[in-house]
């Protein structure tokens, strides 16, 4: 029996068959962006490091809930790479056999897909509005430097879209 096969009442297994290499790049790609990418340097300045920032308006931010929020930012950075890689495991058709109560129970196929389209169209979306909030207000005087979208937007991007073609991959396969 195949790591993506799935038990079904009885004796019967279903074969789901394995992702695409190009579904497992743009899985990875985006955990990667996602956690990699996002996370240290949303953590420095959740550690309250002014990186890159204006340093008397970092202070007010950060002290006005600047840091808990990024840590939520944080986590859920970390909870959008496991899903992308959701999308090409095996824990993402068949929950692992350490999950209690449902180990062995097929993962439920459309809320898992459901969830990566929506979170790979919010950050598209997200993309866009930073994007032009950037341009709009490019020489204004903000909390962090404008130049930061040119890490940022790409990694937003990587993220988006490898998400979206994973879930792509992961709704016809299963």
């Amino acid at each position: 029996m195949s790591e993506f096969a799935v038990r079904r009442p009885g004796n019967a297994v279903a074969e789901v068959p394995p992702p695409p290499r190009w579904a497992v790049r743009a899985a990875c790609a985006s955990a990667l962006s996602a956690t990699v990418g996002f996370i240290p340097l949303h953590a420095v300045w959740a550690l309250g490091v002014p990186l890159w920032a204006d340093e008397d308006k970092f202070r007010g931010w950060y002290a006005g809930g600047g840091g808990p929020y990024l840590l939520v930012l944080n986590g859920l950075a970390l909870l959008a790479g496991i899903l992308a890689l959701s999308l090409v495991r095996p824990w993402g058709v068949v929950f692992p056999s350490w999950t209690p109560f449902l180990a062995g129970c097929r993962v439920p196929r459309r809320t898992l897909a459901a969830t990566a389209f929506i979170v790979s169209a919010f950050l598209l979306l997200y993309t866009g509005w930073a994007a032009a909030q950037t341009i709009n207000h490019f020489n204004d005087d903000g909390v962090f430097s404008p130049w930061i979208v040119a890490y940022g937007i790409p990694q937003f991007l990587v993220w988006g879209v490898g998400l979206t073609i994973a879930a792509h991959s992961y709704r016809r396969r299963t």
